[in-house]
């Protein structure tokens, strides 16, 4: 196929108050290309593509996109309807889904008239099981969103953007819930498309993906362009340099013998709505000095697990045990001074109160210490010097340690989370996707910090569904199925993708 620009962005710029996201960023997308954006946390990439699919307004700059003569014209920026109206499909990194109406309803949303819905639904079910037959998603079409995992709302996003015939799909990361086998189909689906003439970009901190699917790479560093190159002359070192400035190690942790059991299930069930939602006899032992890594595609019973361990919900079944002892009244307030520290898959609705400042939400957990609040009135000057520290410590950047901790990045979101959960150093620490969505610096750290809560004699139960980070960090493993834990024979990668999927036990 020969080479034709499908779409340029020239000189965007993009501030908010003081905080510059974008810089004069100019960028060409090829026809038939998969173009990767990479960029730490904070560096610009979804600011720049919210400015291409038009939720933001650049400062300065514009965006030509290919017509239907094939010339370069300019889009009509800061309308979402003129993107998708030019063949534009975005996945957000943030779920863009109505909640109270399904998830055939949500893919459909906007793509049909009302007035003909009930009429085409036939003809749209067929076309979203086409879709999903080809690209290996799947998603159960009647349910609620509201009631679907974080890893089914993604495939539902995908979905969506696929529905709309896109030639032009923006990924943001796209398969931070999927198996190795699902990734690879996915990609596998979309080098098809691509072949026929679909371009797209996609925004990833995972080298392999990278290095394996895409034919060319950007760099964004502090809102800049830094670099551009060809995929086959990449690597992780060159990468990471452009980057970060310098190489990113790869954490590495050494073997240490357990100690005694400080966290136990037995027989632990709980009965949901779904099987999305359910534990059956589930059975787990966490000691000290120990990562225990649960692998599983989500939405198989994760979530009501890490609720369990946080206070959230109690068994139907069976006894939780802290250090030998059962607990009788399950509570998020027990668990936190039991020394249970948290770390949520969702982090914007779990993980903060959005309203609150940045500094607020450091110090959340700890309302009752004495060095935090004198009589009932919190001290304000201990909670931003508190705040300036771990904010430094943690690299957590913003508009303000004052601003509303809504207003930061996922990212910076999440190290919010970590400096909070870290620096209490809890006996128990419960990492649901702790390096989801986080660039190769911040996700090295946060792996070397769950490394020295073990070493230092706690104990990590961390659930990811990267199962590079499983196999990499985890002294034992265990994958999550239909609500049930099963035992891993085997360290190899590709087995343990099929014991998730249910094709191997």
């Amino acid at each position: 196929m020969e080479a034709s620009t499908v779409l340029r962005l020239n000189g965007l710029t993009k501030r908010f108050g003081s905080v510059l996201a974008n810089n004069d960023v100019t960028i060409e997308l090829q026809k038939g290309e998969v173009l990767a954006l990479l960029g730490e946390n904070g560096a610009g990439k979804t600011t720049l593509m919210n400015m291409l699919f038009g939720h933001y307004l650049p400062d300065s700059g514009n965006v030509e996109i290919m017509s239907s003569n094939s010339d370069l014209v300019p889009l009509e920026l800061g309308n979402p309807s003129a993107a998708l109206a030019v063949g534009i499909g975005m996945v957000h990194q943030h779920f863009t889904l109505a909640e109270n109406i399904t998830a055939f309803e949500n893919i459909t949303l906007g793509a049909e008239p009302l007035f003909s819905f009930n009429r085409n639904q036939k003809i749209a079910r067929k076309k979203i099981g086409k879709i999903m037959s080809n690209s290996g998603l799947d998603a159960p079409l009647d349910t609620l969103v509201g009631r679907l995992s974080v890893g089914e709302k993604q495939r539902v996003e995908i979905l969506k953007a696929l529905y709309r015939d896109a030639h032009i799909l923006v990924l943001d990361e796209p398969t931070a819930v999927l198996t190795p086998q699902e990734a690879d189909a996915l990609f596998d689906n979309l080098r098809r498309m691509t072949n026929q003439g679909l371009s797209v970009i996609f925004i990833t901190h995972k080298m392999r993906e990278v290095l394996s699917f895409s034919d060319r790479l950007i760099v964004l560093r502090h809102g800049e362009n830094v670099g551009s190159m060809k995929t086959a002359d990449a690597s992780e070192k060159k990468i990471a340099s452009l980057m970060v400035g310098s190489e990113t190690k790869k954490v590495s942790p050494k073997k240490i013998s357990p100690g005694k059991s400080i966290l136990s299930f037995n027989g632990v069930s709980v009965v949901g709505r779904s099987k999305r939602d359910s534990l059956n006899d589930v059975n787990l032992n966490l000691k000290s000095h120990e990562i225990l890594g649960i692998a599983g595609i989500s939405g198989n019973g994760q979530n009501v697990l890490a609720d369990l361990i946080s206070g959230l919900v109690s068994p139907d079944k069976g006894s939780i045990l802290l250090k030998g002892t059962a607990i009788d009244n399950i509570n998020p307030l027990h668990m936190i001074k039991s020394g249970v520290g948290r770390i949520p898959e969702d982090r914007h609705r779990q993980g903060i109160v959005g309203g609150l400042s940045v500094s607020e939400n450091l110090i959340i957990e700890r309302l009752d210490d004495p060095e935090i609040q004198s009589f009932g009135f919190l001290r304000s000057s201990v909670i931003n010097k508190n705040a300036d520290i771990l904010s430094k410590k943690y690299d957590v950047r913003g508009p303000g340690l004052d601003h509303a901790s809504r207003l930061l990045s996922g990212g910076n979101i999440q190290k919010l989370i970590l400096a909070r959960v870290f620096e209490q150093q809890p006996e128990i620490i419960l990492a649901n996707q702790p390096t989801r969505g986080l660039d190769m610096g911040a996700a090295s750290d946060v792996q070397k910090r769950l490394i020295e809560a073990r070493d230092r004699g706690g104990g990590v139960i961390l659930i990811s569904e990267d199962l590079d980070e499983i196999l990499g960090l985890a002294d034992r493993i265990v994958v999550m199925r239909d609500g049930n834990l099963h035992d891993v024979s085997s360290s190899n990668r590709e087995d343990i993708g099929l014991m998730m999927a249910g094709e191997a036990t």
